[in-house]
């Protein structure tokens, strides 16, 4: 028996209440309440989106831009807490971090 069933046991009347609007998610990854940044931007002339304005912990961050390459199969990076991602892939990403419970902001066209 668990802690759960010893207190439903206690006080049968009692509902739980659960919050998640700051905490962590099913894969381990701090949610916020501020938008993520979500910009496009060329350089040397070929394209790249770059996502910035994560407040949690920089493994989460390094862990979610594993996540976004792998998933969209592109090449990238993690640099002075920006994720830069090689093409032009906005709203995908967005779509992705946006099902993950995310707020984001497209910025910039």
């Amino acid at each position: 028996m668990d802690l759960q069933d010893q207190l439903k046991n206690l006080f049968p009347d009692h509902t739980s209440e659960e919050t998640s609007n700051t905490s962590k998610e099913e894969s381990g990854i701090w949610l916020q309440n501020d938008p993520i940044i979500c910009k496009y931007e060329k350089r040397k002339g070929k394209p790249i989106t770059i996502l910035e304005g994560y407040t949690g912990a920089t493994e989460d961050f390094k862990k979610l831009a594993k996540e976004l390459k792998t998933k969209l199969s592109v090449g990238g990076s993690f640099k002075d807490d920006k994720i830069i991602i090689q093409g032009d892939f906005r709203d995908k990403i967005m779509t992705i971090l946006k099902g993950k419970g995310f707020n984001v902001k497209r910025v910039g066209g």
